[in-house]
């Protein structure tokens, strides 16, 4: 059976055995339990993650103290805070987990080192990033242009499963709403 992130990998080029030995050789793995962070704000992050298993949220808070979801990250989904990542400054957001995870990752100077040696992860990563900001580019612009019962359709219709994951107000946290409108988008 093929190595899940070899699996992950190959949905966007080809690999030999030797490649994903060679590019395996590059990344770590970890568990975290729920609650602990991977990323806290003001710290320089690095490391970028691949969610084996689990699920967590990248998220800030603002100085009223309210929670502000930008991403949840699941099974196969990458995540970081990657101005932090790539430029190293200091983290703008924190990265939890809300259930007890497994993860791959791969630091910043194995990541530059495999993208040297190989140019084939470089592709990937290249077509990862354009798909990334693909999402965000729908994301910002269904924040701007749909009610929040389209913005809690959507959700739902492409990620069904994360309402079973996630508390309802971490969704609400999500789609920039409250708890309370999302119990009235939720009937």
């Amino acid at each position: 059976m093929a190595h899940p992130l070899r699996k992950h990998i190959e949905e966007l080029i080809d690999l030999t055995d030797e490649e994903f030995e060679f590019i395996l050789s590059h990344f770590g793995q970890t568990k975290k339990r729920k609650h602990q962070y991977i990323v806290q704000e003001g710290e320089i992050t690095t490391k970028e993650y691949w969610v084996l298993k689990g699920c967590l949220k990248s998220y800030f808070v603002d100085n009223q103290g309210k929670e502000h979801i930008l991403q949840f990250a699941t099974e196969n989904w990458w995540i970081t805070d990657y101005e932090s990542f790539t430029k190293r400054t200091a983290s703008k957001t924190s990265i939890d987990c809300i259930e007890n995870s497994e993860l791959f990752y791969i630091t910043f100077e194995n990541r530059e080192k495999l993208t040297t040696e190989m140019h084939k992860m470089e592709r990937f990563w290249a077509k990862k990033s354009k798909l990334g900001r693909i999402a965000l580019q729908n994301r910002i612009l269904s924040l701007l242009k749909n009610s929040s019962k389209e913005r809690y359709d959507l959700l739902l219709e492409q990620y069904p499963k994360l309402f079973q994951r996630v508390p309802k107000k971490m969704i609400a946290s999500y789609l920039g709403v409250s708890r309370e409108t999302l119990s009235r988008l939720n009937t």
